[in-house]
Formats: C-alpha cells, structure tokens, sequence
C-alpha cells in the first residue's frame, strides 16, 4: 500500500510539473530478429526495456489520452478504438474493395506502406502540437513532449552492452504509449477523395484505390500527397518494403502502369499478408 501511495504522489508531482523524472525515461534497447536470417540493421526491431512504475504511470495516460481523443479519430483508424479490432479492419477493407468490383469497368489497387523505423521517427514537438489540436490538455501534452526528449538509453546484445546516448526522438517500441502516440501523430494523414480510402491499424497502413474506367489519376495523386504528407512528418517511406496489389476481374484487360514513388517503381504480389490475414488477387 505504501509503494502504491508512493507512486501516486510522485505521478501527481510529475503532472504538476509537466515533466517525467530522468531515472524513468533510461530504457535498455535489445534488438530482436524480424526473421531468421538477419542481412542487416534494418532486419532488427528494437524494443526498449523501461521502467516498470514508468509503465504503471503510462497505462493511466493512455486510458486518459484514449477517452478524450477517442471520438476525433479518424474513423479508418482503428487501433485503439472502442469497439474495433484489426478484425474490423479486415473486414472493411475488404468490404470495399468488393462492394467496388461488383460494378462493372472496375478495379483495385492496393498499396501496402511500410515506414522505416516509424516509432523512431517522431518529433515530439510536432506530436505535441497534433495532441493540442485533438484537444488534449496544455499539462498532459508537455508531459508526453517531456516523456519523448532527453531520454538515456543503451542497446544490450548478449552480455555486451553500449555505452549509454541521449536521443529526444521517437517513441520507444515496447513502451505502453508508443502505439497509440503513432496513431495520434499519424491522426491528420487523410484522404478527401471518396475513391481512395486511407485504411490504419497503428502504423499499419494501407491505401485502396477504387478504380473506375482505367481512371487512376486520384489515385497517384493520392500516393504523391501520402509521400509530400512523410516528408513533412519526419516519416520515411520504405520503397524497398512498400508493395503494391492490383485485383482485376475484367477480361482482356491490358497490362496497368507501375506505380512510383519518389523516382522508386513500387513491386507488385500476387498475394499479401494484410493485418494477418492472407489476401491474393485470385478471383
């Protein structure tokens, strides 16, 4: 009862000031295989080891952060939002691209993004202004911006470990907040064109272009404003892990264009794992 009443007082005292003591923002980082190969840096996801009342304090922000911004979500966002699973997703990515090929002089192209290293990425003074425009309390989004800068961490392979660095950006992977912050930061990338839909699952995204008469023009549009959009967000589009899917039922149709981004010719699959469920451009 004593280390409960303990950290309340020390979370209250944290929030008054705005800022989270240095001891609980030092993380060890342990790289983990993505596969069983590794060829490089990048074949590795980083997870950071934090502290354990750090973790007790960040569930009590996220349930806070999830009330209030719940209802101003996009609402092709569906990582933690009431009600919806990566199920729903699934199911409504699919219902569109469906519902769609039932007209006729129809098809589809999917865009499958992966950023590199997007938790890494954040600025947390451009998350703090995105945070204020969902309404998010002055106190609460100084306490985050506090949380994501000055933090000390070291990586830790086996029995070796680095010396320690002082980085203030990103969001730590394996951090209770990190995915939910990626999905707020992420909250304004949108598309206003009624045939593109713009589908998340924290950062899992994916782009459905509903095409109509070999029209595609909104499309790549769509895709350049996507890549303007990560340019000016600190996001980096991986062009050699983004791929694209086309599903096509027409007869006799004629090869379509590739699709390029940022001078890169994005490669086409047959059949793509999509939020853990496999889906194939087969009839």
């Amino acid at each position: 009862m004593r280390a409960s009443l303990g950290e309340q007082q020390i979370f209250n005292r944290s929030l008054e000031l705005c800022e989270v003591p240095a001891c609980f923002k030092r993380s060890t980082i342990i790289p983990i295989p993505k596969k069983p190969k590794m060829t490089g840096l990048n074949d590795y996801r980083p997870v950071a080891l934090t502290s354990v009342v750090m973790k007790s304090f960040e569930r009590l922000v996220l349930a806070y952060l999830k009330n209030i911004t719940g209802p101003l979500l996009d609402p092709l966002q569906f990582a933690y939002r009431a009600n919806r699973s990566v199920d729903d997703a699934v199911n409504m990515g699919l219902h569109f691209i469906l519902q769609h090929l039932d007209k006729s002089g129809t098809y589809v192209r999917l865009l499958f993004v992966d950023f590199s290293s997007a938790f890494n990425t954040i600025i947390p003074t451009l998350l703090q202004t995105k945070l204020t425009q969902l309404s998010v309390p002055s106190s609460i989004c100084q306490w985050i911006t506090s949380f994501l800068t000055d933090r000390h961490q070291l990586v830790k392979l086996g029995k070796f470990k680095s010396n320690s660095r002082t980085t203030s950006t990103g969001t730590p992977q394996g951090c209770v907040l990190s995915p939910l912050l990626f999905s707020l930061y992420t909250n304004d990338c949108t598309s206003t064109d009624p045939s593109i839909k713009l589908l998340k699952f924290a950062d899992d995204t994916t782009v459905i272009g509903l095409i109509q008469d070999g029209d595609e023009s909104a499309y790549r549009q769509e895709i350049e404003q996507l890549a303007a959009w990560c340019s000016r967000n600190n996001l980096e589009l991986n062009t050699l892990k983004t791929v694209e899917m086309i599903v096509d039922f027409r007869r006799n149709t004629p090869a379509l264009p590739p699709l390029t981004i940022m001078n890169s010719t994005v490669p086409t699959v047959a059949s793509f794992r999509f939020l853990g469920t496999t889906i194939s451009q087969d009839p």
